[in-house]
């Protein structure tokens, strides 16, 4: 058999092939891959008008410092689950199955319990799926730049 051949099947051994060179978090034993956004623009503009978001991925928030933070759905087409986690990565607050908001403006937003730093944001549902408890860590892929 040729090495193309064994490609497909290789990738089916090897968790996260489809995304090999994504940046990834971790949380609760389970690896997704990550968007990152880390700038003003990138945060504002998050998930919008995305219509999909496959099970395994999600978008990773980083802000400068930890903070009170509230986000919002505004022009976000598919539920989810608002993760936020303090300086040491460890989850502070949940807001678990969020629905869509098209009413612009006018979305409610989602504030975290406590200050946080990072907001992961993942497909509603998958918080239940992994029993999430606040305290939980997050890790983060090392080639993702977080300043301390």
């Amino acid at each position: 058999m040729r090495l193309p051949a064994l490609l497909p099947a290789l990738c089916l051994l090897i968790a996260g092939c489809a995304s090999a060179g994504a940046p990834w978090v971790e949380l609760a034993g389970k690896r997704y891959a990550v968007e990152v956004a880390n700038t003003d623009a990138a945060r504002e503009h998050g998930l919008m008008f995305r219509k999909h978001m496959d099970a395994d991925h999600g978008m990773l928030f980083v802000h400068e410092r930890q903070t009170p933070l509230a986000y919002w759905m505004k022009n976000t087409l598919i539920p989810l689950d608002i993760l936020f986690f303090d300086n040491q990565r460890r989850l502070v607050s949940q807001q678990r199955d969020v629905p869509p908001c098209t009413l612009g403006d006018a979305c409610p937003a989602y504030p975290s319990a406590a200050p946080a730093r990072y907001v992961l944001e993942l497909n509603a549902g998958q918080a239940s799926k992994l029993s999430l408890l606040d305290g939980a860590t997050l890790r983060i892929d090392p080639a993702v730049v977080v300043a301390p």
